[in-house]
């Protein structure tokens, strides 16, 4: 029979973790970028790592962050990683991950966790390793640097407002989202068009890895939606990511944005799997 434990990993269980979270580059991009920086120990980490070990083999992991988010994880290790969180209490914003293992997580944790505010069940991963030819990309579209901060900033408020339906400057005034914004720009992975001062399209590289990068925040100012901006827009960004930071580059979409599914696929992006969202 099968013996099993669950543990919180050490600075010490570095390779072994990572050699989980490399097994799937792209699935995994978004924990695995903080782990190659930061390392587990959960100070720099800003969260746990779970690890779910089988006959003494780590099998399957669990960030337990600000985002709870099961990683190669099968449906026993998803029933020890619940019975933690529970143990725990919800300290997470979000539960997020691969759409399988992230709705058994849910359904396990929703009687004790519940309700959630959102439940976004059906979230297409999309990739690409090369843009279409069909999409020109957006010479305006570049870098934001430093100096521009103040200016990207707004652009971003009203991005995390729409997309989450909470404001990021809720609760500690911002503090913890300017830096992360300031963050990105600083690290050159923040992307827009500005027209007289103000951001037009913009999008970041929010994680990225030697082997996969994921776009996200992609907004176009309402006042200018309809025009192809983001089809351009993404075309640019895919561009620098391609060429400056990663060989392939993913991004994953709410279902029901049925205009931004079909501008990704024309500009190179397929889907490949379905990522699940819980938002509390």
């Amino acid at each position: 029979m099968t013996q099993t434990t669950t543990r919180v990993l050490e600075p010490s269980d570095l390779g072994a973790a990572l050699a989980i979270l490399e097994s799937e580059p792209v699935a995994n991009a978004f924990v695995t970028s903080r782990v190659q920086v930061a390392g587990l120990d959960p100070w720099r980490l800003g969260g746990e790592m779970w690890g779910w070990y089988a006959d003494g083999m780590l099998r399957s992991l669990c960030y337990a962050g600000a985002n709870l988010v099961p990683i190669c994880a099968g449906p026993e290790a998803v029933r020890a990683f619940a019975d933690r969180a529970r143990r725990a209490g919800r300290r997470c914003s979000s539960i997020v991950g691969p759409a399988e293992p992230t709705a058994l997580l849910w359904r396990l944790l929703e009687p004790g966790w519940g309700p959630a505010r959102e439940v976004r069940a059906n979230q297409p991963l999309m990739v690409t390793e090369s843009p279409s030819a069909d999409v020109a990309p957006d010479p305006l579209v570049r870098r934001i640097r430093k100096d521009e901060t103040e200016i990207l900033m707004p652009a971003c408020v009203a991005m995390f407002t729409e997309e989450v339906g909470i404001s990021p400057l809720a609760g500690d005034g911002g503090l913890l989202y300017q830096a992360r914004v300031a963050e990105l720009i600083g690290a050159g992975r923040s992307f827009a068009r500005i027209d007289d001062g103000k951001v037009v399209f913009k999008a970041e590289i929010g994680a990225a890895t030697t082997q996969a990068c994921q776009i996200q925040g992609v907004w176009v100012a309402p006042e200018h939606r309809g025009k192809g901006l983001s089809e351009t827009g993404m075309a640019a960004v895919l561009r620098y990511a391609l060429a400056d930071v990663a060989p392939v580059v993913s991004l994953y979409v709410n279902d029901y944005n049925t205009a931004a599914r079909k501008a990704y696929l024309r500009v190179g992006f397929r889907e490949t799997g379905t990522f699940m969202s819980v938002l509390f």
